[in-house]
């Protein structure tokens, strides 16, 4: 039979019987045999249905297995009587479902619960003050929100469990995969025998191959274990998440989500890859190719204000000539506490951007040519934060596997007032992070500032999870919001009425929806100790950090301006401090500041009189910059396949002409210089290793050994329901036989022995009677 598995927990069955009369149909009745077998499918749910009650899972399907011995498909039941035989959970727990209508009715009354409370407070508080009508209701909202973010941590936990891939191994074992890297092992009757946690990452796919079972992990890794699920080997086989293993031609091949395929010998790891390692080492040389690219990266925080066109043509127009990839990082494109909160809430359920945020991107297309010249391929916004990123056409084909993250550190580290935003992609195969940041405003928030960085530097994960794409689970997540938008919205408007105890109100509301914001890549990047960031050949921060100048007055620092002393006004840099005393930014370079401090300016205000001269005459200061970091261990270190990105400041300057914010853009240019493979010239060099080595081609020579194997030729002919006994012996002492047993179809016996009207049948499956 077809088995086919849907959204929803969906399962149809279309019997075999109806497929192979539409199949026997001549063509003219072709309509015909597509209505049969069109209306013969079995819905499984309508068969397992009881008192409106399904035993079947409303998730979506994702895998099948099929083992054709027992008759059995795995995520359904019994191939022959399409009876439903167990229920598991997400984690591979039997689950009991007679209790099922309990649980959703006391889910349907904890939600009437939440209603009618609010309905009577509502009630209640008619005739009080607005404060009083406010602090109900936040306390109301923040409240819902502990109570959905319970339960959401707990489908969290389940998430990390979830089966991802499934195989049938030829010992008649079935292995699960998790997405928290569980390796579990079922008997042919669903019972669960051992568990295995070789990686922290989440399987994506399984290959198995005699007495191997290879395993594909969203990691890049790829691991062989034997059918005792002992770990023989393991290595990162790509750059990205291995989503398919499959067997041919003596090789398991690996497909990647970047489109990547390699092939690896069935019999690795043994000897031939002991030699044939070093030798490809020496050649080194002829396969390793050196590019030279351009980056200008741009910050400004534009204090919620719009820039004309020859304002974006100063700062990065006139700039762009002889780069290959520019990125713009914006802060405070829009603020406000109503636009904040909503922002706050729309991140909960997977929303990001605005019009405004859109506004700023094509704005700048236009200023770059956008469409001719340059090509725009990703941006990402949190709140009032914005990082886009524009690649030169002729660039563009080396360019991919983009991904996105963002962090916030406002109000509860929930609320993106601050915090950073980031890009990630792969150039020439080797991957560059751009990360937008606003810290902690205000002169003595240095240690603020600091934590802010720890915390977008440990927590920015770009691989984004699946959690909030499944409709059914969008019910909690949407409530959340809006009670997380309501209650953040309020806060602001208790906070500026100063009123400090709804700090520990609104906070608790935030941390629950950073509790359901966490994502599995998050959990696994935790789980191995090493940031997204740390694992990138190069980093580049950008954006108002807001370290200001200390230990120095307005009036001096106006003076040190004027006269263009920036060494000395270096000194007293907060952010230049921190970073000798390892403090922030840690392993990462800035280059010489020749530019005047970019902040605080009166808006319209050309030249160095501009500097704010209103009553709080904030001191003037490096707030906006740009660092970076790259694969170089040392200063002298040059560009190799150990040290495969190795850069260089050309520009690192301030627009002081732009007088549209309060603050100054801020461009870095890059040279930036990349080693890599090129693989087609290390194919060549490998292939020649094969030919030319004599130990390799003995090597190879005794895996194609096939030992004297007998096998009796006779057809087995089954009849009338009859039995036959089969034998099959192994006479070698160390080496396991492996066999399948297939039906090559049925026929009619006439009466004179001979077989006619031969019909093959699907997947050379057996009768349902065999």
């Amino acid at each position: 039979d077809l088995w086919s598995g849907h959204e929803g927990g969906v399962i149809k069955v279309w019997p075999w019987e109806a497929i192979e009369k539409s199949l026997s149909l001549s063509p003219e009745e072709r309509h015909m045999a597509a209505l049969l077998v069109e209306r013969s499918f079995v819905d499984l749910r309508s068969q397992v249905t009881v008192n409106g009650v399904c035993n079947i899972s409303s998730s979506d399907v994702k895998c099948f297995i099929s083992d054709n011995v027992r008759a059995k498909v795995w995520a359904a039941g019994d191939a022959r009587t399409r009876e439903l035989l167990k229920v598991y959970n997400v984690d591979g727990q039997i689950e009991n479902r007679a209790d099922m209508s309990s649980v959703q009715e006391q889910s349907v009354e904890d939600e009437m619960n939440v209603k009618f409370v609010s309905k009577s407070k509502k009630e209640k508080s008619q005739g009080s003050s607005f404060l009083q009508r406010s602090r109900n209701a936040i306390m109301g909202a923040a409240d819902a929100v502990r109570r959905v973010a319970t339960k959401g941590a707990g489908a969290f936990v389940e998430e990390t469990k979830k089966t991802e891939a499934l195989v049938l191994t030829a010992d008649g074992m079935i292995w699960s995969g998790c997405s928290n890297g569980l390796l579990v092992q079922w008997d042919e009757s669903g019972n669960r025998l051992q568990e295995f946690h070789h990686h922290p990452c989440a399987v994506l796919c399984f290959c198995t191959c005699g007495s191997r079972l290879w395993v594909g992990y969203v990691s890049g890794m790829v691991q062989v274990l034997d059918l005792e699920g002992n770990l023989i080997a393991g290595w990162v086989a790509h750059s990205s998440p291995v989503i398919k293993l499959a067997v041919a031609d003596g090789r398991v091949f690996s497909l990647a989500t970047h489109g990547g395929i390699r092939g690896w010998n069935i019999a690795s790891p043994g000897p031939i890859d002991n030699i044939l390692r070093p030798k490809l080492a020496k050649k080194e040389h002829m396969y390793t190719r050196r590019e030279n690219i351009r980056i200008l990266v741009g910050t400004w925080n534009v204090g919620q204000g719009r820039a004309s066109h020859v304002a974006l043509m100063s700062w990065l127009g006139s700039a762009v000539s002889d780069v290959g990839i520019l990125v713009v990082g914006l802060q405070e494109v829009e603020m406000g506490a109503g636009f904040l909160a909503m922002s706050a809430a729309k991140e909960t359920v997977g929303l990001e951007g605005s019009s405004i945020g859109q506004s700023w991107q094509d704005t700048i297309g236009k200023a770059l040519d956008e469409g001719t010249t340059f090509e725009r391929v990703g941006s990402r916004q949190l709140a009032g934060l914005l990082i886009a990123i524009w690649v030169r056409k002729t660039l563009r084909t080396h360019v991919g596997d983009l991904d996105v993250s963002a962090v916030a550190c406002g109000l509860g580290r929930a609320i993106g007032n601050k915090g950073g935003v980031g890009l990630r992609l792969r150039v020439y195969d080797r991957l560059i992070c751009f990360v937008n940041c606003h810290l902690a405003a205000h002169l003595e928030a240095v240690n603020r500032r600091n934590a802010d960085f720890d915390h977008i530097y440990r927590t920015m994960a770009f691989s984004r999870s699946s959690n909030l794409n499944n409709a059914s689970g969008m019910v909690p997540y949407l409530f959340l919001s809006c009670s997380l938008a309501l209650s953040t919205y309020l806060f602001w408007l208790l906070y500026s009425s100063g009123l400090p105890w709804v700090f520990s109100v609104a906070a608790g509301v935030s941390s629950a929806a950073q509790m359901l914001r966490g994502t599995n890549a998050a959990g696994n990047n935790l789980e191995e100790g090493r940031p997204d960031l740390a694992e990138a050949d190069m980093v580049i921060f950008c954006g108002d950090f807001n370290y200001r100048l200390f230990g120095i007055s307005y009036d001096e620092a106006r003076d040190f301006v004027s006269q263009r002393s920036f060494d000395w006004l270096r000194e007293k840099d907060q952010l230049r401090a921190e970073m000798k005393a390892a403090k922030v930014f840690q392993g990462m370079r800035e280059a010489l500041i020749r530019f005047p401090p970019t902040y605080k300016f009166e808006r319209g205000k050309a030249g160095l009189g501009g500097y704010d001269s209103g009553e709080k005459k904030r001191i003037p200061a490096w707030c906006d910059r740009i660092l970076y970091r790259d694969n170089r261990s040392s200063p002298i270190s040059e560009c190799s396949l150990e040290c495969p990105i190795v850069t260089s400041i050309l520009q690192y300057e301030a627009c002081m002409d732009v007088t549209e914010s309060d603050h100054k853009p801020v461009r870095c240019k890059l040279h930036v210089e990349i080693a890599h493979v090129d693989r087609s010239i290390r194919r060549e060099e490998l292939g020649k290793i094969f030919l030319s080595d004599d130990k390799i081609r003995s090597l190879r020579d005794e895996l194609r050994y096939v030992p004297q194997t007998i096998v009796n030729t006779n057809r087995i002919v089954l009849k009338n329901q009859e039995t036959c006994s089969l034998r099959i012996t192994n006479r070698s002492a160390k080496d396991e036989a492996i066999f399948q047993i297939i039906c090559e179809g049925q026929s009619t016996i006439k009466e004179d022995e001979q077989a006619s009207d031969y019909r093959p049948r699907g997947s050379f499956g057996f009768p349902r009677w065999l």
